[in-house]
């Protein structure tokens, strides 16, 4: 991992030099010359000094996330793609600057060797439309990793079955997935976001893993937050990725195994019922509604350790069963061909990539190329499929466009 990042790190400067040397070509005035010299400079100072706490805290790692180191790192991040968007006008540029100089051999050599002809050069223009257009996604991260990692949106999907049981026609579930207590760094903001869940007067609130990035501790300071939440039918939840610790180099296998065993604590202490391949049946009016959770499952590099068999036992067919499955490839891959119906299945993981543009018309992201199921609700057939975005985030210490989500679903019987 640190060799990849020195290497990194290594193709970013050999980008600034490229950059530094052809930005003079974007402006002539001076002023604004020595405003983004400057500007660059500085950026390209603070992105390094990023890089290399990366690498000598890199098995070091605090398990709370600070305010100023999230939004460093963020800025990194976003002064990187600002980066590359100049890097490709400044490609452009010299493409243009090779086209007009073959232009004006051939024409001088060829055609009119008696001319003096110049071509009308539009560097100056190019310049300042790719500085533009790059500004745009980096203002947009900027805007992310300050605001948009706490705009939480409330997604109401309801959906129409008709073997739901009369006693849970109106069923109101809240989702909830990816909380990533470990990248948090305003207690005010989360504790909003779990107001939130509650505002919504959830029957059932159901939560599909990755509590915490590596370590269990990272939940302690919001372990009361969780704890408070109340609905009438309980809360329930299965494990992601993350919570394995799989992301962290661990001095023993055993210290692993405890953080994990203090995850399944945690998670009690919350009043949250895990389900590791297990499931649980809700009652009400003498009905019963199935509650199945998996472990992860997902394509390697991610653990496969849901075993859909071993969750469903004890089921019958004629249950209507709600899967907790932290991963959205385990539904194509696991659930639509198991011989057992599962009618809706809810996910997480994707994150949506915490970058995309979903307006009226237009839903994308670059998880879409990773994911086939990588936002919102799919079907197939009578079985459906609802992908949360993430409670929280990771890596990229923000969200642009792809906003944390609190899922409302409404569970109606078929007239």
């Amino acid at each position: 991992m640190i060799r990849r990042i020195l290497i990194f790190a290594a193709i970013l400067l050999v980008l600034d030099v490229y950059v530094f040397s052809s930005f003079r070509n974007f402006f002539t005035n001076q002023q604004l010359k020595q405003g983004f010299k400057w500007f660059y400079l500085i950026s390209m100072l603070l992105s390094y000094a990023c890089f290399a706490l990366i690498v000598v805290k890199f098995d070091n790692r605090p398990t709370q996330a600070s305010l100023w180191m999230n939004l460093w790192f963020g800025y990194t991040f976003a002064f990187v793609v600002l980066k590359i968007g100049l890097v490709l006008t400044a490609l452009f540029d010299d493409i243009v600057r090779i086209i007009e100089f073959v232009g004006r051999f051939v024409w001088r050599i060829f055609l009119n060797p008696e001319s003096e002809v110049k071509f009308s050069s539009r560097r100056k223009f190019i310049g300042q439309v790719g500085l533009g257009l790059a500004s745009i996604p980096f203002l947009s991260m900027l805007y992310g990793i300050t605001k948009g990692k706490y705009n939480y949106k409330i997604k109401e999907v309801a959906l129409t079955f008709k073997n739901l049981p009369k006693a849970f026609d109106g069923l109101k579930i809240v989702h909830i997935s990816d909380i990533h207590s470990g990248s948090f760094d305003d207690f005010n903001e989360v504790k909003h976001g779990v107001e939130l869940i509650q505002a919504q007067n959830p029957d059932l609130i159901l939560f599909t893993g990755d509590l915490v990035n590596n370590e269990a501790q990272e939940i302690v300071p919001y372990k009361d937050l969780f704890a408070s939440l109340q609905a009438p039918l309980g809360k329930i939840s299965s494990l992601g990725n993350h919570d394995y610790g799989t992301h962290k180099r661990w001095n023993s296998a055993q210290e692993k195994e405890q953080n994990l065993l203090e995850l399944f604590e945690h998670q009690k202490d919350m009043g949250f019922q895990l389900l590791n391949n297990q499931n649980i049946k809700l009652e009400k009016e003498g009905e019963t509604l199935a509650i199945v959770g998996v472990e992860n499952w997902g394509k390697p590099p991610f653990p496969q350790k849901g075993n859909l068999d071993q969750a469903l036992q004890g089921t019958h067919p004629e249950n209507f069963k709600i899967l907790l499955s932290h991963d959205p490839t385990h539904w194509d891959e696991k659930v639509i061909p198991h011989a057992q119906h599962i009618d809706l299945t809810l996910s997480g993981h994707t994150h949506g990539m915490q970058f995309g543009v979903e307006i009226p018309g237009i839903k994308w992201s670059p998880s879409k190329y990773i994911y086939k199921r990588w936002a919102g609700l799919y079907q197939n057939n009578k079985q459906y499929l609802y992908v949360n975005r993430g409670f929280g985030f990771l890596g990229f210490p923000g969200r642009v466009g792809i906003w944390p989500e609190i899922t409302v679903l409404t569970l109606e019987k078929e007239a």
